[in-house]
Order: C-alpha cells, then sequence, then structure tokens
C-alpha cells in the first residue's frame, strides 16, 4: 500500500483528495493535515510514502514544511497550486519536492502522480515547470556557477539540458541518436554526480546554472 498524508488548510480540499485517493486498492490516506507545521509532525510520526502539500498555508507554509520533510527523510513530498505560475512552487522545488501538481489535476492524473513519486520518480510537467524557472531567471534569480557540473561528461551536460528542456528519456534517446537504455545510464549518473534526488532538481539546476536558459 501507498501511504499518503494530505495536506491543505482547506478542508473541502482535502475531502475531496481523500474520495480519490482512497478508492484505490492500493492507496491508503493515513493521515491530514491543515497547515505545515502538522505536517512535518505527521510525516515525523506516521512516515508515509507520500505528503500531497499545498504550499499557501497558515503556521507554516508549504515550501519550509516541504523542506524540513525531505532533509529529515521521512517522505517524498508532492506540492499542490492552485496556480500554475505561484511564485512559492519554484521554492519548494528547489526544496527538494518531487513535483507539483495543479488543484484541478484529473482524478486519473493525481493517482499516476501519487504513484509515480511514491516509485521515486518525479512528477514533471516541462510546460509549467519552464514557465515558473522562466520567471525565477526574468525576475532577475542569481545564476550559481556553473562549475557545479564539472563532474559531467559532454554527453552528461547535452543530456541534462535536454531534460531541462522537458524532454523524455524516448525523446532524448531520438534527438542524440541514443538507445533509451543509454539514456537511462546517463541520468544515472548526472543524478549520482550532481548528488540529485531525481528530475525535477535535474531542470533546477540546469537553470540555475545557466545551462538552460528560457527560451532556449
Amino acid at each position: 500500500m501507498i501511504r499518503v498524508v494530505l495536506v491543505d488548510d482547506q478542508e473541502l480540499m482535502r475531502v475531496g483528495f481523500r474520495m480519490v485517493l482512497g478508492a484505490q486498492p492500493d492507496i491508503d490516506v493515513v493521515g491530514e493535515a491543515a497547515n505545515g507545521a502538522d505536517a512535518v509532525t505527521l510525516a515525523d510520526e506516521l512516515r508515509p510514502d507520500v505528503v500531497l502539500m499545498d504550499v499557501r498555508m497558515p503556521v507554516l507554509d508549504g515550501v519550509q514544511a516541504t523542506q524540513r520533510i525531505v532533509k529529515a527523510r521521512h517522505a517524498r513530498v508532492l506540492v499542490m497550486t492552485t496556480f500554475d505560475l505561484d511564485e512559492y512552487v519554484y521554492s519548494a522545488l528547489r526544496g527538494g519536492a518531487s513535483g507539483f501538481l495543479l488543484k484541478d489535476t484529473p482524478p486519473d492524473d493525481l493517482v499516476t502522480a501519487i504513484r509515480a513519486v511514491a516509485s521515486g520518480d518525479a512528477v514533471v510537467s516541462p510546460g509549467v515547470t519552464r514557465r515558473l524557472l522562466d520567471r525565477f531567471v526574468d525576475a532577475g534569480g542569481a545564476p550559481r556557477d556553473d562549475s557545479a557540473l564539472a563532474a559531467l561528461t559532454e554527453r552528461e551536460r547535452e543530456v541534462m539540458a535536454l531534460i531541462a528542456r522537458g524532454m523524455s528519456n524516448t525523446e532524448i534517446a531520438g534527438t542524440l541518436f541514443l538507445s533509451e537504455a543509454t539514456v537511462k545510464t546517463h541520468v544515472g549518473r548526472i543524478l549520482a554526480k550532481l548528488e540529485l534526488r531525481d528530475r525535477v532538481q535535474i531542470v533546477v539546476l540546469a537553470y540555475e546554472t545557466g545551462l538552460a536558459r528560457p527560451g532556449v
């Protein structure tokens, strides 16, 4: 069973998510919280597989709660937001969230995302993620020194840049004339060398170091 904690300051939203997830034979909603502070406590006590986390909440917002939960390795976090350009979502992704969903995500997509995150994958919505990061850059976000990428081979840098453009492993394989298995190997090496958790953090770092840029 995939154990999930729901975090949202709106009870109606939690009820809706519980109905959708509770109807799945492999998902068990084990707890709910109405603010980030309670979410951190529940994650510590219950050790769920996934925390479905709202962003804007009282007491402690979803960004800070995500950072604390991820740092303590209590669960993987899937962030929810009402707006696809929510300025807090970038911080949540950078803080270790395994992706984000819009609150009007279709039920089937929500279930798929929960299963993906529980299995260790990241939920990346390429178009929305890029718009968020583009907004960060446009707002004057300072790029990091690209020496962080020094450990990568030229091919790995190419793969990383294509991930940041929202390409799947299959699409990257076609673009670089590689097998999908080879692309998966490169992705694994990128994660290991840069000590990143998943594809979301690859995208974030690619933008921060200037490997990926708005409109490129």
